[in-house]
């Protein structure tokens, strides 16, 4: 059973972490992962993670969904809607109308 601070683990690379829930992702990975720039690089690991297993990797395959359509995805929730609403907005672009 895990401490308060979570179960010592070790992932696949060899980076040692803590975690208290069951999620595999390593969070020393996911920040090696983290875009430099882009839309992408302003989002929570668990936003970007959401999008790219959907296949969107740009603005231009964001703007093709409803915000409907992306608030049903799992690891996106209300509170990412005005970073991603903001960055189609400087690109000239917005969700999808339903």
């Amino acid at each position: 059973m895990p401490d308060q601070q979570g179960s010592l683990r070790t992932c696949e690379k060899g980076h040692i972490y803590r975690k208290k829930s069951d999620c595999p992702t390593c969070p020393v990975c996911e920040q090696e992962r983290k875009p430099k720039d882009g839309f992408m690089s302003l989002l929570a690991a668990p936003v970007r993670r959401a999008l790219e297993h959907e296949g969107i990797a740009t603005l231009q395959q964001l703007s093709a969904y409803t915000e409907k359509a992306i608030l049903k995805l799992h690891g996106i929730g209300p509170s990412s809607m005005p970073k991603l609403r903001q960055a189609l907005a400087e690109e000239g672009l917005a969700f999808k109308t339903e």
